[in-house]
């Protein structure tokens, strides 16, 4: 079995149609149909279905995919780990908390991006829960989540540590009227922050505690400065957010503002040189100041 062939069954996969995968692979059809073909005889069945559309995978084609994808990915992986340290090359696939994106990464990536120009960095920012599941699932090279994880298949590097508080309005003096009958402005199910923030409530005794999901960091702290709930984030955030006027921050005890950033990746890929010279620059950072910039998806922000 070739490894050239499995890309090419994988291309059609991807692409779902034979004409397609030939323009992605910059090749001809009758080299691909060749090649699928040759496939499907050394392993004794019918790996797509023909249709007016195009093709779609059989049951043996949706067998092979995850081997194809694996070894496709490990041999890049291979690649990449023996490459030359001294000048990182090839893709690196970052996730972050959209909070940690925002405010920790941008002297990060300024210096990543100086010393290694030759790599394709990307950044994907998402809840905690959906990073450490692309992790797992080799979508992502690594990841900045709220820790710990105490994941077995995962290693996790203590990165960043921050101060998380309340925060309201700023005409809200008695916090204590505001956890009577809560509403709590947060980002999508699997974020930590709220997580932690309903715990905290609980642990006070709030019944009934009422939610209101946001996409963007702006879209929370702009609707809290309008008394609209109370959330839970880095104090560094708020203190360095353009609506920080209309905001008020409520300071926690010790053991409930503590929240500490770990980077995970899975245990077994070795590094690449581009990211172990990434986690360098996110170590060195954590010794600066940080400075709020939103980085990411636009349609989406979490922590």
């Amino acid at each position: 079995m070739e490894l050239s062939d499995l890309r090419v069954f994988l291309a059609v996969a991807r692409t779902q149609g034979i004409t397609k995968a030939a323009q992605e692979l910059h090749t001809v059809q009758s080299n691909v149909s060749a090649r699928i073909h040759s496939l499907e005889k050394e392993l004794g069945a019918p790996l797509f279905r023909r249709h007016a559309r195009g093709v779609a995978l059989t049951n043996a084609g949706e067998q092979l995919l995850p081997y194809a994808e694996r070894i496709s990915r490990l041999v890049d992986d291979a690649r990449h780990v023996i490459g030359d340290e001294t000048d990182p090359c090839g893709p690196l696939r970052i996730g972050s908390m959209e909070t940690t994106a925002g405010l920790r990464l941008p002297a990060v990536l300024a210096a990543f991006a100086e010393d290694c120009p030759r790599v394709e960095f990307s950044l994907i920012t998402g809840p905690t829960e959906q990073l450490v599941r692309d992790v797992l699932e080799y979508r992502l090279d690594g990841a900045l989540v709220s820790g710990p994880v105490r994941q077995p298949d995962m290693v996790e590097t203590p990165v960043f540590e921050e101060r998380l508080v309340l925060v309201t309005a700023r005409r809200v003096t008695d916090l204590d009227s505001v956890m009577r009958d809560p509403k709590i402005l947060v980002f999508r199910t699997g974020c930590s922050y709220r997580r932690r923030l309903e715990s905290i409530l609980q642990a006070r005794g709030a019944a009934g505690v009422r939610c209101m999901e946001f996409g963007t960091l702006d879209g929370i702290l702009g609707c809290v400065g309008a008394a609209m709930g109370l959330t839970l984030l880095p104090a560094a955030v708020v203190e360095r957010h353009a609506s920080q006027e209309q905001l008020r921050v409520h300071e926690l005890p010790e053991e409930e503002a503590r929240a500490q950033t770990v980077f995970v990746q899975r245990v077994d890929t070795p590094p690449s040189p581009a990211l172990t010279r990434f986690l360098t620059h996110a170590r060195a950072a954590e010794q600066a100041p940080p400075a709020l910039r939103m980085v990411g998806r636009s349609a989406t922000a979490t922590g």
